[in-house]
């Protein structure tokens, strides 16, 4: 590896935490600081934050058993152990690499272990992220339809990070001369040049992750699917919302407050920055301030609950890396009346390697997966 490559994937990993950091020294740049150290050490209720912690992870093992569903339906069953530690060992590597690698990890070990074609779960994870993006999107729009005043504040006291761009973006013609180039050169390249070697493996590739797609209509038991997404949604919102009555300065905030700081805490966590980190901060402290809640309060509130729920995601993580290490597989399939059972070694040392990969397009390579 030459110095070149070295230096892109450092500047892929430590940009967007740089920008996070940075975002991070803006927020608390004119905060009292000693005032948020004393609410550290004596104004929080650490056993209710500690309880709160059960329902994420509870949220993400049944987000393992969902995802295994659709797998399931592939017409390949899978484990569900090592799809529940796939699932959290997913969520640690995106605290550590930007860009959601941990997603890309999640189908690379699965594929490696359970011996799923890794484009097929590509296809699956698609499904499982859009079906978290459909369900912010219509909390969001319901919470936007009833609480139109508060959303008016928020654009209000953030135009130039939110609107003023939006704006820009939308109104620019090069944003459409630029979506409209792309077609053409999609349409040349996939009808003009459709007998060039490299086009008909893409064309392959497209169609193995469409196949993965296609796994939401082939579920045979749809009301499960949803009942999960809801219990998913569900124990999230509870995990945020329950952290509320471990400060004296939130706890009587009530639940129409925490769906609202819950929702906007959701889509600053969709940035693709390290765990979200400043742009979360920045979602939920401005979501509280115009709540009433004190700027140093809600300051205090957002970095005590981001460190502690970050190192769960972080501990619950290497449990399910290791554990995958440790495991024997489990495919799902039995062969003679028993499972067939292989120790594969994938050790935590090299999931930052692997993840940082995958980012480069590299991961198929490295798993040896076709």
């Amino acid at each position: 590896m030459n110095l070149k490559q070295i230096l892109g994937k450092t500047l892929k990993i430590f940009l967007p935490l740089l920008l996070g950091l940075a975002l991070l020294w803006y927020l608390y740049r004119n905060s009292n600081m000693a005032e948020i150290v004393a609410i550290i050490k004596s104004g929080v209720d650490y056993r209710i934050l500690l309880f709160s912690l059960i329902f994420g992870l509870t949220a993400n093992v049944v987000r393992g058993f969902r995802w295994a569903m659709l797998i399931d339906s592939l017409g390949k069953p899978v484990g569900r152990k090592n799809v529940i530690y796939a699932v959290l060992g997913n969520y640690a590597i995106n605290i550590a690499v930007p860009f959601r690698a941990g997603e890309i990890w999640r189908c690379g070990v699965t594929a490696k272990y359970e011996k799923v074609p890794f484009t097929k779960l590509l296809g699956t994870l698609f499904v499982d992220r859009f079906m978290d993006t459909l369900t912010v999107a219509l909390l969001t729009s319901c919470l936007f339809f009833f609480n139109i005043s508060f959303f008016r504040h928020f654009f209000a006291a953030n135009p130039p990070l939110i609107v003023d761009t939006i704006y820009k973006i939308l109104s620019s013609v090069w944003t459409y001369i630029g979506l409209a180039a792309t077609f053409v050169l999609i349409w040349l390249l996939f009808v003009k040049f459709e007998h060039l070697l490299i086009i008909q493996k893409v064309k392959g590739l497209i169609f193995n992750v469409w196949e993965g797609v296609r796994s939401i209509w082939k579920i045979k038991r749809r009301g499960l699917f949803l009942l999960q997404t809801l219990m998913i949604w569900g124990g999230y919102f509870v995990y945020f919302y329950t952290t509320f009555y471990a400060f004296d300065f939130t706890e009587d905030l009530g639940i129409r407050i925490g769906l609202i700081a819950f929702a906007m805490s959701s889509l600053g966590v969709a940035v693709p920055v390290q765990g979200g980190i400043g742009v979360w901060h920045f979602m939920v402290i401005s979501t509280l301030v115009i709540f009433g809640v004190d700027k140093t309060d809600a300051g205090a509130f957002a970095f005590v609950v981001f460190a502690v729920q970050s190192v769960w995601v972080v501990l619950t993580g290497l449990f399910g890396i290791i554990a995958l290490s440790l495991g024997k597989r489990e495919n799902g399939r039995t062969e003679e009346g028993k499972d067939e059972e292989t120790v594969h070694p994938f050790t935590p040392s090299t999931v930052a390697g692997n993840a940082m990969d995958t980012t480069t397009g590299q991961l198929s390579k490295k798993l040896k997966i076709k």
